[in-house]
């Protein structure tokens, strides 16, 4: 580790939460004689970068900053840096740097420093609003701000498999949510199709959620996950109030792949280039009936499959003249295969955003899973 690297993880350690940017700037003044330090935030659509003092903020596709995001690799131009901030495959933004030479022994430690940044951010966030503020573009509504603090991140990297989600219309989500969590053996994700409206929604969706995580927890199977899930929503709700949900397990050295669809979304598989549908035993939604009993299904996947799950909202937004669709999806999804999860998801929500011209009504939930093999 280099010795402008090693200054910049003391600083991160030892600056107030609500500093940190400035503590690093100070150790890259120091150090390369750079003068300007920004933080540009992604939004919550992934429309928008956001500097974290007072400027404008980036939407023009093509940017350097766009280019370091989408990359995720560093972008030298006109003697300023643009540095992926990033960690674990969660992408928060990037790191401006005026002036950098163009030098790639010179930038590269620069970059560490930005992953570092990346790194704190996930450790401080908890205990400050600033960087949370500071990513918006308009303010949330109360049911959003409840969803996206569900979320456990919005991508994440693993030599075995990468996924991505994103939340539609992002200010404005009500019940639609994910959730992972992965031990390097298995890999456990659940995709819930919310109903409701504004804060019932969401506290539907957190006690849902809380349920599941509570039962993954205790190492209870994905099919009595389900069952305590069911049974939490029933005791509160009396099956008044139920959502749709599919959870999934995947053993990260086999690829096999087991699943409880309670009256759950859509799940699509992206094998060489062919887009297949993979039958499931549907099941009642989570609370419908008291003690229902789920079962597991299981099927393999093979090495380089992409996995999409997508909500209601997807199939179901209306245009002009015609609903979206499930061959709009199909044909859309079979271009992604070259992208990254969250590029595919963005890539996904963005064609959704043209063919309704304008935010989503209903709320949406994509999520895009890659198994590259153990």
């Amino acid at each position: 580790m280099s010795e402008p690297v090693s200054r910049a993880r003391q600083a991160l350690n030892e600056t107030p939460a609500d500093r940190i940017v400035g503590g690093i700037g100070d150790v890259l003044a120091r150090s390369y004689g750079i003068t300007d330090v920004e933080l540009y935030q992604v939004d919550y659509r992934l429309a928008e970068l956001i500097p974290l003092t007072d400027g404008e903020a980036i939407t023009t596709p093509g940017h350097p900053a766009w280019r370091a995001f989408d990359h995720q690799s560093p972008v030298v131009s006109d003697g300023n840096a643009w540095l992926p901030v990033s960690m674990r495959g969660e992408r928060r933004g990037v790191l401006f740097l005026s002036p950098v030479p163009d030098d790639p022994e010179a930038v590269a430690p620069m970059a560490d420093i930005a992953t570092a940044l990346a790194h704190e951010l996930a450790a401080v966030s908890a205990g400050t609003d600033v960087y949370r503020a500071a990513r918006r573009a308009q303010r949330l509504t109360l049911a959003a701000e409840m969803q996206w603090d569900l979320l456990p991140g919005r991508s994440r990297i693993r030599p075995s498999f990468s996924l991505a989600g994103q939340l539609e219309p992002a200010y404005a989500v009500r019940g639609d949510s994910f959730d992972w969590s992965d031990d390097g053996q298995s890999l456990w994700l659940s995709t819930i199709n919310g109903s409701g409206e504004g804060v019932a929604a969401s506290l539907l969706t957190s006690l849902a959620t809380h349920a599941l995580r509570n039962a993954r927890r205790a190492g209870l199977s994905l099919a009595d996950q389900a069952a305590l899930a069911d049974q939490a929503l029933y005791d509160l709700y009396r099956g008044e109030q139920h959502l749709s949900a599919l959870l999934m397990q995947l053993d990260l050295r086999s690829g096999m792949m087991t699943v409880v669809d309670a009256g759950s979304p859509r799940l699509v598989i992206l094998r060489s280039g062919n887009v297949i549908e993979q039958p499931l035993e549907a099941q009642f939604p989570l609370g419908m009936f008291e003690a229902t009993d789920y079962h597991e299904q299981k099927f393999p996947l093979e090495r380089g499959d992409r996995i999409f799950v997508v909500g209601d909202g997807v199939l179901e937004a209306t245009g002009q003249h015609s609903r979206y669709g499930e061959t709009a999806l199909d044909r859309f999804l079979r271009r992604t295969g070259s992208m990254e999860p969250l590029d595919a998801v963005r890539s996904l929500i963005g064609d959704l955003r043209a063919f309704v011209a304008g935010d989503l009504v209903d709320d949406a939930v994509v999520v895009c899973l890659d198994w590259t093999g153990p």
